[in-house]
């Protein structure tokens, strides 16, 4: 069972570009089908999202930890005209974070879930 979630910092994030669950459930599914954007190794792929009436080329970025089976977790995003890519360095730290996330236990991973560090997003596959 195919399981999305986005860290507290990530959800902060979308509701400033007004980017919504339902775009992130697509984004999942479309991933799960083959279309992610890039592998940048370590656990961490990037989607981009197209935003309300701005296509792809004007959307969000997106980073995520996953493991490309059942678990997919929103951790890092940014506007194309905010900043091209992430540096070295924050590539680094986020495969650190992903691999640390993907290696959780299922009891932590609830202790994640019930003080909000992490939010589970109504998944829907199409």
């Amino acid at each position: 069972m195919t399981r999305v979630f986005k860290t507290h910092t990530f959800a902060r994030w979308m509701k400033s570009v007004e980017l919504t669950d339902e775009l992130l459930s697509l984004a999942v599914v479309e991933m799960e089908n083959g279309l992610i954007d890039a592998d940048l190794g370590g656990g961490v792929v990037k989607k981009r999202i197209a935003l309300s009436g701005r296509g792809k080329s004007g959307s969000s970025r997106t980073l995520l930890a996953t493991n490309k089976n059942d678990r997919w977790f929103f951790i890092f995003g940014f506007e194309k005209n905010e900043r091209e890519n992430i540096n070295a360095k924050e590539l680094r730290f986020l495969k650190g974070f992903s691999s640390g996330l993907l290696k959780i236990s299922d009891i932590a991973l609830l202790e994640l879930l019930k003080s909000k560090e992490l939010v589970e997003v109504r998944y829907e596959k199409e």
